[in-house]
């Protein structure tokens, strides 16, 4: 006699398989009436071999299994042995999906572009994306709460990043270049030792980013790459120096320290000017030289991919304020490398995101010593979209060193920042990073209140008070993973604490004494179609925007009470969303369909922007959004959308910039349309043919979040293109 399996293969059969099956129920339920086992086990066989049975399905020998429990009066060992063959059935669902999921993505046939800076159909993609299946199933089952695990698959609180939940992987970090590049660095294979040059310094730089980056799995930063550079720009100005005194002058008496001291005096050192031909062939020579480091920087942050999907390192660099002629030297080939572009095409380099930090007194008006970087800045992002702007004078950023760069308001090209640390370090952005994020799906939660929403009862209120049981969730499960990220061992990122990547690491008390100076971060998505729930108006309507407030400030109360109650570095942020605001519709719509103003559409508004859809001004969209940032003290970016011809008008680019940041907007882009020809490389914003060659053969580039990507076409998920398609151009700025 056999016994067929799920799977279709064929056993012998065997009564003790039976009874050992029931002896297991009998022992969670605690039965003592073992002996029955046996004799349910030979009455089943017994009867099978009495009508000549010669093959059973698995399934029907199971219920014969039930009936027997329940005749013989054990109840309770019936109920435990059905429990068992459902739990088994699931896992056995659960792997079987999990095949069929990873086998999707080792065969590239469920291409969902969740990351636009990664190739899912390459090997490396392919590879990591079956990867991820396993982990994310394996932190969503093995690393956390069961309250964790229900917010994330009920759409009410996304878990951000589950494959690298799964190996306790930290989020993103502002690295202290000043101190890495002064000291060296050690690497598992050898050592770096201090640069000697500008070249060499720009060149670490690049590398330092690819390292830090498979360390975590968000970006990394140079928060004042401007200053960091000045003494290498320095070193190299002594070199190109003294070459010119002996080639030029013949004279090599002339200078009155060594090689190592020249990182302390000014390339405008009388030291230098009194020789005026060496002095003009060191600084053409130095201003060559930073051109060319620059050039190889922007070169391997585009072409070094450093992580598995042929991804890029996510690099940002903040620069603008350094008034010493080093650094203006330095920002001054920053940008006219960017609108150089790169390649022979000259394309717009898609790495690193450039942020200019605007500055009172220094970049922001005529007269200031900075006030022609500002305006090559605006040159360049009319032409290549970056820099994006930061606001140095924001507000939540007060008590900042004037006097320390470490501590200027500066983001990672996302919008993430580093708000005050109360742990010790203040203001002070080098070093640290967001630790972890979650976010709160705001629609789902509306839903559910509406829904739940008794006669007479206040939907507001009542959505109210389930915002702010979620953002108490939230805190929690923010509080799991940060315990299990400070579980992991230090060999797990050697790199960053081995080098102080991430400042405050002391060996003695653990990985905790650095982490605890990051962020853990609570997010958002959808306030817009939130509000459309609820009162049926968004932000835009003066209604919508007090209750708009009313939700920022729940967040913003109870990330201020979390901080000092856990003396962790809760913020509140404003949610990127990359892929999340597509894959949450998805489940949005499965569950409560089409809702006008809602769900129909492929995407959810990101955190607290103005929908892309909506018919206003810039000014205007600054205005709206400028009321609710001051909420967020973790990440946030208010963007504009214009037209490609406002590349011929600078001026109104930089009366737009000076509102955004007179409004206290601390993060700011705009966003013109830049395509280009891959065949003859003309660029600006044209249909389908190339207006010069007519070829089709064009590159379509946009913002996807915070940073730019290719072409949006095919690099963006379903939900992005739709939003990217859907943004109107806020032009009133030229009538």
């Amino acid at each position: 006699m056999k016994v067929r399996k799920r799977n279709g293969k064929l056993q012998q059969f065997n009564s003790e398989k039976i009874t050992d099956a029931i002896k297991a129920a009998m022992k969670s339920v605690n039965c003592v009436e073992e002996d029955k086992a046996e004799d349910i086990a030979l009455d089943i066989e017994k009867y099978l071999i009495n009508n000549n049975t010669r093959i059973i399905e698995i399934e029907k020998l199971q219920d014969m299994v039930e009936a027997k429990l329940m005749e013989s009066g054990l109840t309770d060992v019936a109920r435990s042995y059905i429990r068992y063959r459902y739990d088994r059935e699931r896992i056995r669902q659960s792997r079987s999906k999990l095949m069929s999921d990873i086998s999707e993505k080792l065969n590239a046939t469920n291409v969902e572009n969740q990351n636009a800076n990664l190739d899912e159909r390459s090997f490396s993609g392919r590879m990591n994306e079956a990867n991820r299946v396993v982990t994310k199933d394996y932190a969503l089952y093995n690393c956390m709460s069961e309250m964790a695990r229900n917010n994330h698959l009920n759409n009410e609180i996304y878990i951000h990043d589950l494959d690298s939940y799964a190996v306790g992987m930290h989020n993103c970090l502002s690295i202290p270049f000043d101190k890495i590049l002064k000291n060296g660095f050690k690497t598992r294979q050898t050592d770096v030792r201090p640069p000697r040059s500008v070249n060499t310094a720009m060149q670490l730089v690049a590398v330092i980013m690819q390292l830090q980056s498979l360390q975590q799995f968000g970006g990394v930063s140079a928060t004042h790459l401007d200053w960091t550079m000045v003494p290498y720009v320095r070193y190299s100005f002594y070199k190109h120096f003294k070459d010119g005194l002996n080639y030029i002058e013949d004279n090599t008496d002339a200078l009155p320290f060594d090689k190592e001291k020249a990182a302390d005096v000014s390339i405008n050192d009388e030291v230098y000017t009194s020789h005026p031909k060496a002095y003009k062939y060191a600084m053409d020579m130095t201003v060559k030289e930073i051109h060319q480091a620059v050039e190889a920087m922007y070169h391997n942050l585009n072409t070094l991919q450093s992580r598995s999907g042929q991804q890029l390192p996510f690099s940002s660099i903040n620069y603008g304020t350094c008034t010493l002629e080093e650094g203006r030297m330095v920002t001054r080939e920053l940008l006219d490398v960017s609108i150089e572009g790169l390649g022979s095409l000259h394309k717009t380099p898609i790495f690193p995101c450039g942020i200019f930090q605007c500055m009172k007194g220094v970049n922001r008006k005529p007269g200031d010593p900075n006030y022609d970087l500002f305006r090559l800045a605006l040159k360049s992002t009319s032409l290549r979209l970056y820099p994006n702007y930061v606001n140095v004078d924001w507000s939540n950023n007060a008590g900042y060193d004037i006097n320390d760069p470490n501590t200027y308001m500066s983001t990672m090209g996302c919008r993430t920042s580093n708000g005050f640390d109360i742990n010790g370090f203040g203001q002070l952005k080098d070093g640290r990073g967001n630790i972890c994020p979650v976010t709160i799906i705001m629609p789902t939660l509306a839903m559910e209140a509406k829904q739940a929403l008794k006669e007479n009862g206040d939907l507001v209120e009542d959505f109210m008070d389930l915002l702010d049981e979620k953002i108490h969730e939230a805190k929690d499960m923010l509080l799991e993973r940060f315990e299990w990220i400070c579980s992991q061992p230090m060999e797990s990122a050697r790199f960053m604490y081995e080098n102080g990547t991430m400042e405050g690491y002391v060996p003695e008390e653990g990985i905790r004494s650095a982490l605890k100076h990051g962020t853990i971060v609570i997010g958002q998505l959808g306030l817009a179609e939130t509000l459309q729930i609820l009162i049926g108006e968004d932000q835009t309507s003066e209604k919508g925007m007090e209750l708009a407030k009313k939700i920022e400030a729940l967040f913003l109360q109870r990330c201020t009470e979390f901080k000092k109650q856990y003396s962790l570095n809760f913020g509140v942020y404003y949610t990127p969303a990359e892929n999340l605001c597509f894959t949450a519709m998805k489940k949005f719509q499965e569950k409560y369909g089409v809702i006008k103003n809602v769900s129909d559409r492929k995407f959810f508004t990101n955190s607290i922007h103005v929908p892309v859809w909506k018919e206003i001004t810039p000014f205007e969209k600054i205005d709206i959004e400028s009321q609710l940032t001051g909420y967020s003290n973790a990440g946030c970016i208010t963007y504009v959308e214009l037209e490609s011809t406002s590349k011929h008008n600078i001026e109104a680019l930089e009366e737009l910039v000076n509102y955004a940041m007179d409004k206290d907007i601390p993060y700011f882009a705009i966003n013109i349309p830049n395509d280009i020809c891959l065949d003859c490389g003309y660029t600006d914003e044209f249909n389908d043919a190339c207006p010069m060659c007519g070829s089709h053969n064009i590159q379509r580039l946009r913002r996807v979040t915070g940073y730019l990507t290719g072409n949006y076409t095919t690099a963006f998920n379903l939900g992005k293109q739709q939003e990217t398609e859907m943004r109107v151009k806020h032009n009133h700025i030229y009538q």
